[in-house]
């Protein structure tokens, strides 16, 4: 399989020069198959209206996997051409909860007076459906759900597999919830282990430096040591850095590439519109 990543940037879009290379939309990462087909979205950011050069124009007929229901994850869904389509066919999963349908749940911040349609109400044939922790098989992908700690709501890791190689997600990450940690950037914990365990590919929140952890910590994101050392200790081949705080500049994130090109695993700073050919190297 491959990526393409449409949507790096975190909590908000980030336009201008200054983010140019790197890009300043917001969480989404198509996932093609072999065939070399995209049945397969991680999170629906501004990022999401990238998709459709990702599908050649077609609209999109597969599945879509929120980890959590932040803006910066779902803001791209009425302006994606490929999904707000009516030829289109999408089943729209998000972290299992209680409070109502997932229709219901998503439409909170996606109806009026805040916006002028509900999700129902987007072109396509769609469905709305929960998805539990564990184990799932969708679209010709195993996907491991697993909750991860990060601040105001139920968030989700994934591990996607085609049998050949597989990657993890974790795109909001809240490490030092579950404890300090070696260096008190937040534990190396269960359930990001088994996510991240032998992965050819981590995609891993790295909002912050860690000389900027300790006033924002509370916040809810991860650092890039954070990362990097989480993809070392899980065996991942590879840490792609994601997530960017949206104050980063591409010159900034040029420094951070450089300074740790010699880290115990290899690592990238995700750019937008890269596409990664999983199991390759370099990423």
């Amino acid at each position: 399989m491959h990526l393409v990543l449409c949507g790096t940037r975190g909590s908000t879009p980030a336009p201008g020069v200054a983010y140019a290379r790197y890009g300043g939309q917001t969480s989404c990462v198509a996932v093609v198959s072999d065939d070399g087909a995209c049945r397969l979205v991680l999170d629906a950011g501004t990022g999401l209206r990238r998709l459709p050069t990702a599908l050649k124009g077609r609209p999109f007929s597969g599945s879509l996997l929120l980890t959590h229901l932040h803006w910066d994850h779902t803001h791209g869904l009425p302006f994606c051409t490929a999904i707000d389509n009516p030829e289109a066919r999408t089943t729209l999963y998000l972290p299992e909860q209680s409070g109502g349908d997932a229709e219901e749940i998503l439409a909170r911040a996606m109806s009026p007076p805040h916006f002028p349609i509900r999700p129902r109400e987007l072109r396509g044939t769609w469905d709305f459906l929960h998805l539990p922790v564990g184990a799932h098989h969708i679209e010709g992908f195993e996907v491991l759900a697993l909750e991860i700690p990060h601040k105001g709501g139920r968030t989700f890791g994934y591990r996607v597999s085609d049998g050949k190689t597989s990657i993890a997600y974790l795109p909001d990450h809240s490490s030092i919830s579950v404890g300090q940690g070696p260096d008190g950037l937040g534990a190396y914990h269960e359930s990001a282990l088994r996510l991240a365990g032998g992965v050819d590919v981590l995609i891993h929140d790295s909002q912050y430096t860690r000389e900027e952890f300790a006033a924002r910590a509370h916040f809810g994101h991860s650092t890039i040591d954070y990362a990097v050392g989480l993809g070392a200790t899980a065996g991942a081949r590879h840490v792609l850095l994601f997530h960017h705080d949206p104050q980063r500049s591409d010159e900034e994130l040029d420094e951070i590439g450089v300074d740790w090109s010699g880290g115990p695993v290899p690592v990238t700073a995700a750019a937008e519109g890269a596409a990664i050919e999983v199991g390759a190297q370099p990423v």
